[in-house]
């Protein structure tokens, strides 16, 4: 595993980065609303990274190995689709949920984030389960500090997510981010505390669990991105990009209109 430290004048850059995510956030969020496109919020989106931010949407046309490009700018994934959902004709309607993630490329550097919205009335399940995921992550983002280690993000996640009956999905997880979209190490959002990588001032990496109101097993559509829960249950995601320090973390993915943190992180960090 190969975890590049960011010097002072790198961490600048990707706190530039990460602020501009969450700002296209903070633009999207009045449009999503019942009658909306998923394809119509890509492309506000889009429009708004590159004419008024000068930045570039990741997500547009990256291949991974295995996988054609993908098509879109971001990432809208409504109600049981877990991750990678791909914008297009649906309609969001009253009582969705849906996952926007956001990636921009500014001056060579990637900021990395995603929130939770509720589209008009949502159920009482719904609200509990985007609040449990918002808490797990900001529980596990709290456990980042140097000489802790990435075993202690995770176990905070699956002990706070199964203690609510909620189940952690396993296949995909949080990831070192900087030059490169996805980098090392791997951030589990399960397991045992005191084990996996010792964490040190300087490593940026992303939070991103994605919690699931059913059971934790998922399936891939037939576009080769999107990801369901195989029992059709609801799914929730939250993601920022955060830097370690040697106090313990700084969060890059913030702006004005970022969610505060949660209560419980402040009784227990």
């Amino acid at each position: 595993m190969s975890v590049t430290i960011k010097t002072q004048e790198e961490i600048e850059k990707m706190r530039v980065a990460g602020r501009l995510g969450s700002e296209v956030l903070d633009y999207i969020t009045p449009f999503v609303k019942p009658g909306v496109s998923t394809g119509e919020l890509d492309k506000l989106c889009h429009d708004y990274m590159v004419d008024v931010q000068g930045s570039i949407p990741a997500p547009l046309n990256y291949a991974p190995p295995g996988h054609a490009p993908y098509p879109k700018s971001i990432c809208t994934s409504v109600n049981h689709q877990v991750c990678h959902g791909v914008p297009g004709d649906r309609v969001l309607k009253n009582g969705d949920v849906v996952n926007l993630d956001i990636t921009v490329i500014k001056d060579g550097w990637h900021g990395d984030t995603s929130r939770m919205f509720m589209v008009g009335d949502v159920s009482i399940q719904a609200k509990r389960l985007i609040q449990v995921t918002y808490e797990a992550m900001w529980l596990g983002i709290s456990k980042v500090k140097s000489g802790a280690f990435l075993g202690d993000i995770g176990h905070a996640i699956q002990k706070f997510a199964e203690s609510h009956g909620c189940s952690v999905v396993r296949e995909f997880c949080g990831h070192g981010i900087g030059a490169k979209f996805h980098e090392d190490p791997q951030v589990l959002h399960y397991g045992k505390a005191g084990t996996g990588l010792k964490l040190e001032s300087g490593m940026i990496f992303t939070v991103e669990p994605m919690i699931n109101a059913g059971r934790k097993d998922i399936r891939q559509l037939g576009d080769g991105w999107t990801i369901v829960t195989k029992d059709h249950s609801l799914s929730a995601q939250w993601e920022h990009t955060v830097l370690v320090t040697d106090s313990g973390y700084e969060v890059l993915t913030i702006s004005a209109g970022s969610p505060p943190p949660p209560e419980i992180t402040q009784k227990t960090s």
